[in-house]
């Protein structure tokens, strides 16, 4: 990319506008891919079992068009600008008039700050679109994990690969510490789920969270792990005491892990390694 386009694109300006526009691709990954997944889950059982399952109309990211889950009213193309035609519409269907949820411009509006901010920290540089890429998948994945409990391998395998290659570019850490906090997240994970499924017979958390500490630590390097974990930990089991507290965490439910280690290392990402090491007292 030339100097004059990345200048232009690179601005907080032009990052955010493309940040309103990334949000609302997210808002259908959110919604979507869960269901793909669970259709696939299904037709790979029915295989397996030799069921004859019935044919359902066709689900992808791009098919069908997005349309009202109330009255299948199809939403054209000026009820779907970002942020602002909900604002137009008044968080609401312009055919049935049931709510919009306000999640979608939500997303939106963080994927819009993020990407600006992004901007203002790193400047207009070719490593500033590969760190959008980063946040959009964690912004994605925290959602998907808080509404299903899933962390799609389609989403935490690609982000974990395009870190070590964005360090390989020396668009973020050196590779060595790309390398290693791949490892590093991963093992470290895996060794506290089997020695909690050991001493207890249950299961603590999902190989997902596994992957994207993995991420996190291709992304962010390995010293950033403990600091990632303690600040996801800490603030994890304030909500989840909250939550429980409130009557909002049902029995037999937990609170999932992934969308607090998300936030725990883009917390790391704008305040900067240094910085994080400085509040911990480890600088």
């Amino acid at each position: 990319m030339s100097p004059e386009l990345l200048g232009a694109f690179g601005s907080p300006w032009a990052l955010g506008l493309i940040g309103l526009c990334v949000g609302s691709f997210l808002n259908v990954v959110i919604h979507r891919l869960p269901r793909m997944m669970e259709r696939a889950w299904k037709q790979e059982s029915a295989e397996l079992l030799g069921v004859v399952v019935p044919d359902e109309p066709a689900l992808s990211l791009s098919k069908p068009a997005s349309r009202c889950p109330h009255c299948g009213h199809r939403i054209r193309w000026f009820e779907n600008v970002p942020l602002l035609s909900w604002l137009v519409l008044r968080g609401r269907c312009s055919a049935c008039r049931a709510p919009i949820g306000v999640r979608y411009p939500l997303v939106e509006l963080a994927t819009a700050l993020l990407f600006a901010g992004l901007a203002v920290r790193l400047g207009a540089q070719p490593a500033l679109f590969a760190w959008c890429g980063f946040v959009a998948a964690l912004l994605a994945l925290s959602a998907i994990d808080w509404d299903t409990t899933l962390l799609p391998d389609s989403l935490t395998l690609p982000l974990l690969w395009s870190g070590l290659i964005a360090a390989a570019f020396g668009w973020t850490v050196p590779l060595t510490t790309a390398l290693w906090g791949a490892v590093a997240g991963y093992l470290s994970l895996w060794s506290i789920y089997w020695l909690f499924k050991l001493t207890t017979g249950k299961e603590g958390m999902g190989a997902g969270d596994f992957k994207l500490l993995a991420a996190l630590g291709a992304w962010l390097g390995w010293p950033m792990l403990l600091p990632i974990v303690l600040g996801a930990s800490l603030i994890g089991a304030m909500v989840g005491i909250g939550m429980k507290l409130s009557g909002a965490l049902r029995e037999g439910r937990y609170v999932p892990f992934g969308p607090f280690l998300a936030g725990a290392g883009l917390v790391v990402l704008y305040a900067g390694s240094e910085r994080v090491l400085d509040w911990l007292g480890w600088a």
